[in-house]
């Protein structure tokens, strides 16, 4: 078919028009001529969530491993009226902002790489869903090189481990931010954490330990692998961390949880959630990278993002709207 046969125009798409109608309104004949068919039972289940984009010569695939449903009574700074307003803006019904769980899996052509992990079955049953997701792209785990973790809270790293604490990426090396590593094998941190925070702190170590002989620590921005600088983000976890994927030119970074909740932290960034660390940090921090990433233009992704979680941000009055990364039409 040449091009000139792909072409569409006002002419030819009026004349189609009018020709279907005479035909139509001659002998009352439908347009519609093959019979409905609705005999294969209905899946049940949302398709799994994988959905791919180039990023130079990186290929990116977002992974979606589930979501929660997040109440105002986490949300440090919550303004009923403000929130009820926002809400209402993006169409949220109840009361809870629903919350996904992303991770990202990055093919740089010499290796497999996945950012964070998901939860395995730490958090409930609408979690844990990576492994489908890898699945639905092609992928099995013992072909991942390295798993990049953001931070140790359960979302994130408890995923690495299956439900008898077996790695789950046998072949992986387990690369860890190293300040949040001693904050989280910290005896004094846990016993001064309340009773419902003591078990992230052991189920980080458990993960954490199943890669005893295949694990890497770093500290500070620098490079990790080729192409792929770590980016401090410190506030939401002490080590919480970033990650930039350079690559012909073109720039990703995976912002992990820089944003929580889309609904209210792009136009309110100095509204906080219960799971900060240091609230007043992560404040800042989300801030300073929204500024940054407002005026660099740059491409970024968010562990909780509406999937699949990539967009830019642009200033808007005193906050910043998220204006998501097109559909992938092409790789």
């Amino acid at each position: 078919m040449t091009k000139s046969e792909l072409s569409v125009s006002r002419r030819s798409l009026l004349g189609a028009a009018a020709g279907a109608g005479a035909v139509a309104a001659a002998g009352g004949v439908t347009l519609l001529t093959t019979p409905a068919h609705a005999s294969a039972p209905k899946a049940g289940a949302p398709t799994a969530g994988a959905l791919r984009y180039k990023v130079g010569e990186f290929e990116v695939t977002a992974l979606l491993d589930g979501y929660l449903d997040i109440t105002p009574e986490l949300v440090i700074g919550y303004d009923a009226d403000e929130g009820q307003r926002m809400r209402d803006q993006a169409f949220v019904e109840s009361d809870a902002v629903r919350v996904p769980v992303n991770a990202y899996l990055v093919n740089t052509g010499d290796r497999l790489i996945l950012v964070d992990a998901g939860t395995s079955d730490a958090l409930g049953p609408t979690m844990g869903r990576l492994p489908t997701a890898l699945a639905a792209a092609g992928v099995t785990p013992d072909q991942v090189d390295a798993v990049l973790i953001t931070h140790m809270h359960p979302d994130h790293l408890f995923g690495v481990i299956d439900g008898e604490g077996k790695p789950v990426f046998a072949n992986a090396e387990l690369i860890l931010p190293e300040v949040d590593k001693a904050f989280w094998y910290d005896d004094a941190a846990m016993n001064g954490a309340p009773e419902q925070f003591k078990p992230f702190f052991l189920g980080a170590r458990r993960a954490a330990d199943a890669y005893k002989s295949s694990q890497t620590l770093f500290s500070g921005d620098k490079e990790i692998l080729p192409g792929i600088h770590s980016m401090a983000l410190p506030g939401h976890t002490p080590g919480h961390n970033g990650y930039v994927f350079d690559s012909n030119g073109e720039t990703l970074i995976i912002a992990a949880d820089i944003v929580h909740l889309a609904v209210y932290q792009f136009e309110k960034p100095d509204w906080g959630i219960g799971f900060d660390i240091d609230s007043a940090q992560a404040i800042e921090t989300r801030k300073k990278f929204l500024d940054q990433a407002a005026s660099d233009k740059v491409l970024f992704a968010g562990a909780h993002i509406p999937f699949p979680g990539m967009g830019r941000v642009v200033r808007a009055a005193d906050g910043y709207r998220f204006v998501p990364a097109a559909w992938p039409y092409a790789l």
